[in-house]
Order: C-alpha cells, then sequence, then structure tokens
C-alpha cells in the first residue's frame, strides 16, 4: 500500500515553567490511502498530540524535530495557502467534544456550509445542497430542517454527526477521529462508528482513530498502535493485539478490561499512575509499572524494533512474549 502520510522521529517539545518539555518522543508512523489505523492509551500518554502535529494545531510556542509527510509534501514546512489547503483538502479533525467546537450562535447550516464556500469558492446553493447530502449520508432525517437549527437544540449524537459531515465537506483524504464516541452512549456509539467506517471504505479516506476502548480500536482499525508517556510502544494489526500484546503495556491494557464471560470482585487496574513524556524516567518509560522490569530496562530508552508481526519498544519481550497475559496485573 502506498503511503499517504509518513511520520519519522517526530519530538514536539512545549514550554513548561521556563524550560522546554518533550511531550511527544520519536514517533514513527506511517499510514496509506483508505487505511484506518488506531492510537490508544491512557490519558496523557499523546495520542491527541500526535493527531493535532498531523493537523498543524499545536499550541503556541510548540518546537517540532524529524519529519511529517503528506502525499509528498513536507507538512511541517507548508506556510500560507499550501497549509490552508492542507487543512482543508488534505486532512479533517473530528473532536471529542462537539459542543465545544461548534459556535452557538450559528446555525447547523452556517458551520457546515462556511468552508464550502470560503475555501472551495462553491456558491451558497450548491454549498446547501452539499450539506444536505451530507447531513444524509451520516444519518440525519429530515436535514433541510436540520440545516436551520442550532447546536444546542440537536442531541449529542446528532451533533456529532454534524461534525463528522463537515469533516467530510471539503472532501479530505486524510481523518483524524480524536475520541469521537466518549460522551455518548453506547448505541449512538455503534451507529457514529458504523458511519465512520462506511465512509472511509466507500470514499477511500484514510482514518486516525484516538479512543481507550481497545474492543472499539480492534473493530474499526487496520492496525493499532499502542503509546505511553509520548511514545509509541507497540504496533501491530488490530486482530492480534487482543491475542498476541508484543509489550507489557499493552498486556496490562487488555487486562484491566472488563470480562463479559467471568466475574470478579475488583478490576484488575495497572499499579501506580501514568507519566507524560517529560516526566518520564530513564530507561523505558513503562518500567516503574512493569512486573516484568529488570535492572537493564532503566539502562537506557529502548528502541521501537521489528517484532513479528509488528514493532516493540521492549528489550525483554523475546523472553516474556507469551507470557503477559497470564495472572492479574493488581488488584488495587
Amino acid at each position: 500500500m502506498t503511503s499517504l502520510l509518513t511520520i519519522e522521529g517526530l519530538t514536539v517539545t512545549l514550554p513548561v515553567a521556563g524550560k522546554r518539555k518533550p511531550v511527544l518522543r520519536d514517533i514513527n508512523l506511517e499510514i496509506g490511502a483508505g487505511e484506518a489505523v488506531g492510537l490508544v492509551g491512557e490519558s496523557g500518554s499523546g495520542k491527541s498530540m500526535t493527531a493535532r502535529s498531523i493537523g498543524r494545531l499545536l499550541p503556541p510556542g510548540a518546537q517540532t524535530s524529524g519529519s511529517i509527510t503528506f502525499d509528498g509534501k513536507p507538512v511541517l514546512e507548508l506556510k500560507g495557502s499550501d497549509l490552508r489547503s492542507y487543512r482543508t483538502e488534505g486532512v479533517a479533525m473530528i473532536f471529542q467534544d462537539p459542543r465545544a467546537h461548534t459556535n452557538p450562535v450559528r446555525s447547523v447550516g452556517d458551520f457546515l456550509t462556511e468552508a464550502m464556500r470560503t475555501n472551495m469558492g462553491m456558491k451558497s446553493s450548491a454549498a446547501d445542497a452539499r450539506a444536505v447530502e451530507l447531513l444524509e449520508s451520516v444519518g440525519i432525517d429530515d436535514p433541510k430542517r436540520r440545516m436551520q437549527q442550532y447546536p444546542h437544540q440537536l442531541s449529542g449524537g446528532m451533533l456529532q454527526r454534524v461534525m463528522i459531515a463537515s469533516a467530510l465537506a471539503v472532501r479530505p483524504r486524510l481523518i483524524l477521529a480524536d475520541e469521537p464516541t466518549t460522551a455518548l452512549d453506547v448505541t449512538t456509539q455503534a451507529e457514529v462508528m458504523a458511519i465512520l467506517d462506511t465512509l472511509r471504505r466507500e470514499h477511500g479516506v484514510a482514518l486516525v482513530f484516538i479512543t481507550h476502548d481497545l474492543e472499539l480500536a480492534a473493530a474499526v482499525c487496520d492496525r493499532t498502535d499502542v503509546m505511553y508517556a509520548g511514545s509509541i510502544m507497540e504496533q501491530q494489526s488490530s486482530d492480534a493485539l487482543d491475542r498476541d500484546p508484543l509489550h507489557p503495556y499493552t498486556a496490562a491494557l487488555v487486562q484491566a478490561r472488563p470480562s463479559i464471560s467471568s466475574t470478579s470482585d475488583r478490576l484488575a487496574a495497572i499499579p501506580g499512575r501514568p507519566v507524560s513524556a517529560f516526566e518520564a524516567p530513564n530507561g523505558c518509560a513503562f518500567a516503574p509499572r512493569c512486573r516484568f522490569a529488570v535492572a537493564e530496562c532503566s539502562a537506557g530508552t529502548p528502541p521501537l524494533v521489528a517484532v513479528e508481526p509488528g514493532l516493540s519498544r521492549c528489550i525483554r519481550i523475546d523472553s516474556i512474549r507469551g507470557t503477559m497475559t497470564a495472572g492479574e496485573v493488581s488488584n488495587g
């Protein structure tokens, strides 16, 4: 598969208390046209920051090194009209909370058609017609009436559908979906994900899907990258991630999920607390919480190396593979 997006050695730092601190470290990622890639991990692992780096939506003061290439173009070097074109026709982002990213005093129709009118030069009538088609495609009934409504008049699920429609309005080639189902009930989550998956397959749009839910990532994504402390710890096909994890952190996440086939007095939990990239200790960032850690794990930052059929950032993977899901992580 030809790569649409390639990230090599991406490191991002931010000013914190007068010093520059890393929030992402050595991110390497490839996404082909029409491919879906999941980013999973605990809060603060760097998932959203990775997506914002791809979209060139980093906060003020951020500094980057490494490279991001989209369809052969160096994303981190784009300026002016080239950057605007990339943000409209190249990538689109679906945010976690649609109410925080829609203007409450503007109608749904205004929200949907703005980019089509300003960036694509479409006439108002054509933009309105296109918006109605998009609302229909994401499962919103009576779309002409919805065009006249305001965000507070729509449910969370409907407003997230509007956000998806807005992302598709300019026909992007890559969608960055940052936990788009977090605030939705289970039924609506399934409907929204079905819409994203159908649109991806029908239109060949690539998808970066950020979630805490390993099962959801497995259901939607071709491949999943597990992140911790601003780094990718493991990468492999989504269907293999649950059966044969290639990093102790992934195994711990798998074990920490509740089971529908057995009962337990308490859910298993990963000991300690997750750390951000700038808090990470020397060596393996996960070592202080890892039951397989040895002294060598703190000697130096482990590289992300090929381990059939994926990649792993664990120096002990050859000796502990196949044993990591035995026993409980912790009972708290």
